[in-house]
């Protein structure tokens, strides 16, 4: 009984990680679809390279530092470590998204190493890998602050070095509006985020073989669903009423950020709850990027905006109905990650 519990798990965490992997994908037609056509060439070249600079460095050092290479027992080591390689890829391609346009390609795989095999794995090991955060009580799921926030304020960091791209703001510092090349392949690259996403927080239940497992998994891909869903309407709902128009751009960026915040506690809101937890994130994004597009931080896809400021509302939200999570724990855990990130990617 306990190898075909074995090899079902071992499984679920190959597969799970095979379509968060997928999720490069997604990136990289967003990325690509919303830069101008003369750059896409180097966006696609950026994303892939770094899904493979990202994988070498986490194997060689970051997933060492992170869990240290014990035998889970119920699931085979390279299975996880697979699924938690894809993770730290995914943090990178928020980065990425953000600096997209300025940055040079040896540079930014440079950092993506560094990122991978220091930054990542450190900060990730005070919560996920039995570290002092985690004895505190802080409460991340899936990682709406070790994988997302992180990974915006890596990129805040970085914008705010790199500056913003030539054309961006006219000569009073008022931002323009820069079109992408092709909105269809951003509507894609969402699309294929969505469909990863069931397997980002449904993967990180870390196990398939009991009942209690399958059905925590079923109610879990049904929030992040619901989450999604209302966050898409939430911000549609804003961008209506605001501009007078329903803006393409903000609406997707409106169900990634209802993601992002579902995804500190996929479990225990219903899915009702799930819904007005995406619609919150969906309304204050649309609001977030245009208050730091203002403040001169030019961010492309709004990458600071969905996957930080979404992401530290997921954290805040958790303690509503998970009673192994408080409030302070969950403060301290963004001060921590957001103040030790920043600082070391600057």
């Amino acid at each position: 009984m306990h190898e075909l519990s074995y090899a079902v798990n071992t499984m679920f965490f190959l597969i799970s990680g095979a379509m968060v992997m997928w999720m490069a994908a997604g990136f990289t037609a967003l990325e690509a679809g919303s830069v101008r056509t003369k750059n896409v060439t180097e966006i696609l070249t950026k994303n892939v390279a770094l899904f493979s600079v990202a994988s070498i460095a986490f194997l060689l050092c970051g997933y060492g530092i992170m869990y240290g290479w014990n035998e889970p027992g119920t699931h085979s080591v390279y299975a996880d470590v697979f699924f938690q390689m894809v993770f730290v890829a995914t943090a990178m391609s928020i980065v990425s998204g953000a600096v997209a346009e300025r940055k040079k390609l040896w540079s930014f795989l440079i950092f993506s190493a560094i990122f991978a095999a220091i930054i990542y794995p450190l900060e990730g090991s005070w919560t996920w890998g039995g570290g002092f955060l985690s004895k505190l009580g802080f409460f991340d799921f899936a990682g709406s602050g070790i994988v997302h926030m992180a990974g915006a304020f890596a990129a805040l960091a970085a914008v705010i070095i790199i500056g913003p791209r030539d054309g961006k703001y006219d000569k009073n510092g008022k931002p323009k509006n820069i079109p992408g090349s092709n909105m269809p392949l951003v509507a894609i690259g969402t699309l294929i985020l969505w469909l990863g996403w069931f397997f980002f927080n449904g993967g990180s239940q870390l196990a398939f073989s009991t009942i209690a497992d399958a059905n925590a998994l079923g109610k879990i891909f049904v929030n992040t669903n619901m989450a999604a869903a209302g966050g898409l309407l939430g911000a549609m709902i804003v961008s209506k009423l605001w501009t007078k128009k329903v803006i393409l751009n903000v609406t997707l960026n409106g169900a990634l950020a209802g993601l992002v915040v579902i995804t500190a506690d996929p479990y225990s809101p219903s899915p009702e709850i799930a819904i007005l937890y995406g619609a919150l994130g969906g309304i204050l994004i649309p609001l977030s990027m245009t208050m730091i597009e203002k403040w001169g931080s030019d961010d492309p896809v709004g990458a600071i905006s969905v996957h930080g400021i979404a992401g530290i509302i997921g954290l805040l939200l958790v303690p509503i109905f998970n009673t192994n999570a408080t409030i302070l724990a969950q403060v301290i855990g963004i001060a921590v990650i957001g103040s030790f990130v920043f600082t070391l990617s600057y």
